[in-house]
């Protein structure tokens, strides 16, 4: 068999090791799922009339809804984190690392099965939001494409770098404890409340990072709004962070020891 052949047989093999772990232990999934459901209807539900300045709860969820998407995507390669540290400690990569398989299948395998992943948590969420009563009537069906195509860009950018915190962590917890930033930025972005109407001091935390730009091009590809230079800003963001979490976890990989 060619080398491309064994790549992607063995990178398929690990895929299907990866989902039957998922499938068999599904708790940590839902956990982290259930961190961006409950946010969005604790802000629908308990702060929606407030936060929405007049404009109406529905209005409200249409603009939230967004950056709920997006922060699913942080929630659930937290547990990517977790899978590659677990695989790290536990010794089962020295056990590969002694077998004639691809090497670079064990880390393909976790991005490409935490990229599914992360799209069934991000249609999971989606249909609690049409279910509160969230709507895109003003998307076109090339708009609609290409909000998919920027979260599974967003996702596959997310968890490359989560695959990094993994291999750096000596635990589990660790792992969890590395990777919280990728929960905790959506939270000091423009996903509740718009950038202008945060401190002035602060305005620049939430506009200079990944999530912002993501979040203001996916409401502007699903409502209709103006993406400005958030497009090309959000494709930048995941093709720096695709390229850099590659890198540094390909290069962790092979030095790594264990």
């Amino acid at each position: 068999m060619s080398s491309l052949s064994l790549a992607v047989r063995d990178s398929s093999t690990m895929l299907r090791r990866n989902l039957l772990h998922a499938r068999r232990y599904p708790s940590l999934t839902l956990n982290l799922l259930l961190t961006p459901v409950m946010l969005l209807l604790l802000f629908v539900y308990i702060f929606g009339d407030a936060m929405s300045g007049g404009a109406g709860r529905s209005a409200y969820i249409a603009y939230i809804v967004p950056g709920i998407l997006m922060m699913t995507i942080g929630s659930t390669v937290v547990g990517t984190a977790v899978s590659v540290s677990n695989d790290m400690t536990e010794g089962i990569i020295a056990r590969f690392r002694t077998m004639a398989i691809h090497r670079g299948s064990v880390l393909i395998g976790h991005v490409i099965g935490s990229v599914l992943q992360s799209v069934a948590s991000v249609v999971l969420v989606g249909a609690v939001a049409v279910a509160i009563d969230f709507r895109s009537t003003d998307a076109t069906a090339l708009e609609w494409l290409a909000a998919f195509g920027l979260l599974v860009l967003f996702a596959l950018a997310l968890t490359w770098i989560a695959v990094g915190m993994g291999l750096i962590s000596p635990n589990a917890e660790a792992a969890s404890n590395n990777a919280m930033p990728l929960i905790l930025l959506p939270l000091i972005s423009s996903a509740f409340v718009p950038i202008d109407a945060m401190p002035g001091w602060f305005q620049p935390i939430a506009e200079y990072q990944p999530f912002t730009p993501a979040i203001e091009t996916l409401r502007g590809l699903l409502l209709g709004s103006e993406i400005g230079h958030n497009g090309w800003l959000a494709v930048a963001w995941c093709l720096g962070l695709a390229v850099l979490g590659y890198f540094w976890s390909a290069s962790k990989f092979d030095s790594d020891p264990k």
